[in-house]
């Protein structure tokens, strides 16, 4: 359904992920944080499904943690353990989907929404946007998945770079340190994502889909070590009175 947080449609063998909260710039609510991985589990069992796309709708890919959600995990714990645990599903749901998923950055990827790309099999992204973790610019730990993924892609010090200080990555950057593979006019992402989807789709399925999740041994173990760390920091991060006193944020 159209108002539905995540949206599938089927091209062929290729199972298509629209994030779809345009208005918020698709940042993730408790609905989409549920949904997205409620819709990896149902690919799974779908047998005529080969490789996935994952976009998002209007002009930004994802805006990553909801801004009116900020207030309420400074002062409800239960609903702040319970959106980490959400996010943590969601991180292992997209990486332990057998299925190869190929990500089609159509516009800003920022907090939650880069690290989602960095958990996927392949990256276009349009080459007009940028990426972005700006946890600590809002007094956050970069606890949720980019703190483990993004030095694989881009080497330590890179992440340091740009986790330490929440600046953007433009998508020419992010090809030439490894967050994304090719960076191409936004008319023609979706295309071409679709049809590298479709050129997976074609290989031999057991040979891709165990390929793919040897290769993501590299991810889960860095998951081991790193991310329920890092979910922690990040959850002690809402209690600090530098979080508290971000301006417009909360509203106290």
């Amino acid at each position: 359904m159209a108002d539905d947080a995540v949206l599938v449609t089927h091209d062929g063998p290729v199972r298509i992920l629209t994030l779809n909260r345009p208005d918020s710039l698709n940042a993730f609510n408790a609905e989409m944080h549920h949904a997205l991985p409620a819709a990896l589990a149902a690919l799974s069992a779908d047998r005529e499904a080969r490789a996935i796309v994952l976009t998002g709708s209007g002009r930004a890919f994802s805006a990553g943690g909801d801004l009116d959600t900020f207030e309420l995990y400074a002062r409800d714990i239960e609903a702040r353990r319970q959106i980490l645990r959400a996010g943590r599903r969601l991180f292992d749901e997209l990486v332990n989907t057998h299925l190869p998923v190929v990500a089609a950055v159509n516009g800003p990827a920022v907090g939650l929404g880069a690290t989602l790309l960095t958990a996927c099999d392949m990256v276009f992204i349009a080459d007009h946007t940028f990426l972005a973790d700006p946890h600590v610019t809002v007094a956050l730990v970069a606890g949720d998945g980019g703190a483990a993924t993004w030095p694989l892609h881009v080497s330590l010090l890179r992440a340091k770079e740009y986790l330490l200080t929440g600046d953007r990555m433009p998508a020419a950057t992010a090809v030439e340190f490894g967050l994304a593979n090719r960076a191409v006019p936004a008319d023609s992402l979706l295309p071409e994502a679709l049809a590298f989807a479709h050129r997976l789709a074609a290989l031999p399925p057991q040979a891709v889909q165990d390929t793919k999740a040897v290769l993501n041994q590299w991810i889960r173990q860095a998951a081991v070590s790193v991310l329920g760390y890092g979910l922690a920091a990040e959850s002690q991060s809402h209690d600090t009175a530098e979080y508290h006193a971000m301006p417009g944020l909360l509203k106290r």
